[in-house]
C-alpha cells in the first residue's frame, strides 16, 4: 500500500468527493488566444507551441463530446478510471462569446461519466459575463477555473511575452473568488532571471490571494517555440532534476496546507520536448519530491504563514 502524500493532492480530493478513480480528459474546443490572434500579439508566449501550451495529445478534429469519449477509453485502460472531468486545456478557453461557452461546456457535461469540468484560460480573458457564466455552471457541476499566472514578477511576464501584468492576475483571482469559483493558479519555476527567493515568494503571494489549487510547472523548451530558438543560442539555462525537486519541496513547505496540488511537474511530450529531457521521467521526478520531503520529515505548509 502506498504511503500517504506529504502534500494535499488533488487526486486524493477527487477520490474523496466521488468515491472512485477520477481522471481528467484534455479537450481542444477550437479556441484561440488574444496573444495569437492579433488582439495583443501574433506570436504568443515564448514557451507556447502551435497547438496551445501543453495540448500535444489532443485530437482537435473531433467534436468536444467525441474527444471526451475517446479519452474515456484511454483513461479506463491506463488508469482504471471510473469517472471523468473534461479539461478544456488548449489555448484560452474563455475567449469566446458566452453562448458558445455554455454550449461547449454543456456538450462535455452531457457525456456519460463526466462529473465536472476544468476551464484553463488567461487572467485577461475573463469579462464579467464569462465569470457569471462559469459561476452558474459551477452551481450545477464540479468546476475549476485554471488561471495561467506563470509568475508574480512583471519582469518575467514581460520576458515570456505574456502581455499582461501581475495586477491583472490579482484582479482575475479576486473577481473569480468573489463569485465562489474554485481557482487553480499555474506557476512556472525556473524562468530566466528569477532568483530562488523570487520563485519562493510566489508561494506567499498565492497564499495571500487565497487560491484553491496550484499547478507547478518547470520551464520546458518545446519544438517550434521562440524559447527553443533562445535555448539553441545558449540564452536560456534550465534547472537540473535535483535542483527542481528541492525547489518544489521548499515551495510546498511555504504553501498553505489547504491549497490542493494539481501538479508538481510537467510532461511536455516526447515528440515535442527539446529540454530538459529528464522531465520525461515524470514519476521519477515525483518520487524524488516524495523522498526529499520524507528525508526532511517535512510536508506542505510546515513553514506556512500569512505574515512571513
Amino acid at each position: 500500500m502506498s504511503q500517504p502524500k506529504r502534500y494535499n493532492a488533488f487526486s486524493d480530493e477527487l477520490k474523496r468527493l466521488f468515491g472512485c478513480k477520477v481522471q481528467r480528459i484534455s479537450v481542444d474546443a477550437g479556441f484561440t488566444c488574444p496573444n495569437r490572434d492579433g488582439s495583443l500579439d501574433t506570436g504568443g508566449c515564448i514557451f507556447c507551441g502551435g497547438s496551445g501550451s501543453g495540448a500535444y495529445s489532443i485530437r482537435p478534429e473531433l467534436s468536444v463530446a467525441a474527444q471526451v469519449e475517446d479519452g474515456k477509453e484511454v483513461m479506463r485502460r491506463k488508469y482504471r478510471a471510473q469517472k471523468f472531468i473534461a479539461y478544456f486545456q488548449a489555448y484560452s478557453n474563455t475567449y469566446a462569446p458566452v453562448e458558445q461557452l455554455r454550449a461547449l461546456f454543456g456538450e462535455a457535461l452531457a457525456v456519460p461519466g463526466v462529473v465536472g469540468i476544468i476551464v484553463a484560460t488567461r487572467p485577461d480573458c475573463l469579462p464579467d459575463p464569462v465569470l457569471d457564466c462559469l459561476a452558474h455552471v459551477g452551481e450545477e457541476t464540479y468546476l475549476w477555473l485554471e488561471l495561467g499566472l506563470q509568475s508574480i514578477h512583471d519582469k518575467s511576464l514581460a520576458f515570456i511575452n505574456r502581455r499582461h501584468d501581475h495586477a491583472c492576475s490579482v484582479a482575475a483571482v479576486q473577481r473569480a473568488k468573489a463569485r465562489g469559483i474554485r481557482v487553480c493558479a499555474h506557476v512556472i519555476l525556473g524562468l530566466p532571471g528569477e532568483s530562488r527567493e523570487e520563485m519562493l515568494a510566489m508561494a506567499g503571494e498565492l497564499n495571500r490571494l487565497g487560491v484553491d489549487g496550484v499547478k507547478l510547472h518547470l520551464l520546458h523548451v518545446m519544438k517550434g517555440t521562440r524559447l527553443a530558438e533562445m535555448y539553441g543560442r545558449g540564452k536560456v539555462e534550465l534547472m537540473d532534476r535535483d535542483g527542481y525537486g528541492g525547489l518544489v519541496c521548499d515551495f510546498l513547505e511555504l504553501l498553505d496546507p489547504a491549497i490542493l496540488i494539481h501538479r508538481l511537474t510537467g510532461d511536455g511530450g516526447r515528440d515535442h520536448l527539446v529540454a530538459p529531457l529528464w522531465s520525461l521521467n515524470k514519476f521519477e521526478v515525483l518520487n524524488l519530491i516524495d523522498a526529499e520531503l520524507a528525508r526532511r520529515t517535512s510536508r506542505q505548509g510546515i513553514r506556512f504563514s500569512l505574515n512571513p
